[in-house]
Order: structure tokens, then C-alpha cells, then sequence
């Protein structure tokens, strides 16, 4: 079984930017800058024949290079926060790319992702963080600019957990043309 994500990578270039935001919060599991990405679909574990499969549809996939910036920050979880995130400028290029992500889970025969799509860089997952202070750190940094990076790929990523934070790997490339 592998655990599968499609994702925009965020170029290293726009690192020390997120990395600088990551301080200040108890309870704070901060994610390593290797791991910051754009999930367009979560897939969950697949076999290894449902991944071959995913592969096939995810390269099927026809979407141009599109303009991505990040802009502010929010949280998840409303009463109990769980994780703090960069939020990514919304656009109808990204949003189509996350709903053919979609429809390959789909064809693919998984369960529909019944979550709304929010597209985000994950900062940091949250243990025990009161919503008070979840709330002053995403104002503390809600002017938060990135700046534009092209998005001209994306990526079928593996999560490996083990001691410390997850390593994501990179199984597989798609280009955006």
C-alpha cells in the first residue's frame, strides 16, 4: 500500500519566507521547509496496481502553467485548532487542476473528498493550542506576501511517516502545458 497526494511543489526560493513565520505558537509541530507543498487531492493508501492506475489518469491531465502566490494565513479546526497553514491566492487555473485531480480519484473508483478545496501551505500541525492564541498568530502574520511563482508541474507524492515528520517523496512528475 502506498500513501498518495497530488500536489504543487512551493520552489525553495519562497522557504526562508514561510520558515521566518514558524515561531511563536505552543504546541506547534512546525514542518520541515522539504515539505512544503499545494495538495490538490489527498488519495489516501492505494495498492501498488491502484497506483499504477492513478499514475496513468494523473498524466492524462491537460492544464496550462499558471501564476500561484501565497497571501496570509488561517487554521483549521474551529473550536480545537489543528493545524496553521499560508493561504494560497485562489484562481480558476489551480481550482480546475484540484478538480481533475478529482475526477482521477473518481475514475479510479475512490471516495469522493467531501472536504471543500482549500488550497494551502501547511506550517504547522497543532497539539493542545488554545484558538485565542491560534487566532493571534494567524494576525500577527496576516500580512504575509509571497510574491508570484509559476506553477508548471505538479507531483504524485508518497508519505512515509516514522520518527519525526513525515517524508514526502516525489513518485512520479507531471507537467502543465
Amino acid at each position: 500500500m502506498y500513501r498518495l497526494f497530488a500536489a504543487l511543489p512551493v520552489p525553495e526560493a519562497f522557504h526562508p519566507g514561510l520558515v521566518e513565520t514558524q515561531t511563536g505558537l505552543s504546541g506547534a509541530s512546525w514542518r520541515p521547509a522539504e515539505n512544503f507543498h499545494i495538495t490538490l487531492r489527498f488519495f489516501g493508501d492505494v495498492s501498488h496496481a491502484s497506483a499504477h492506475d492513478l499514475d496513468e489518469l494523473l498524466a492524462e491531465i491537460s492544464c496550462p502553467p499558471f501564476e500561484v502566490s501565497l497571501e496570509g494565513m488561517g487554521w483549521f479546526g474551529r473550536r480545537e485548532p489543528t493545524a496553521v497553514w499560508a493561504r494560497v491566492r485562489e484562481s480558476d487555473a489551480l481550482r480546475a487542476l484540484s478538480a481533475q485531480c478529482e475526477r482521477a480519484a473518481r475514475r479510479l473508483g475512490l471516495e469522493p473528498d467531501r472536504r471543500p478545496f482549500t488550497p494551502h501551505v501547511t506550517l504547522a500541525y497543532l497539539h493542545g493550542t488554545l484558538l485565542d492564541e491560534t487566532r493571534a498568530w494567524v494576525e500577527r502574520h496576516h500580512a504575509y506576501r509571497s510574491g508570484p511563482f509559476w506553477a508548471e508541474g505538479f507531483h504524485l507524492y508518497s508519505s512515509h511517516s516514522g520518527k519525526g515528520p513525515s517524508r514526502y517523496v516525489a513518485e512520479a512528475d507531471y507537467v502543465l502545458e
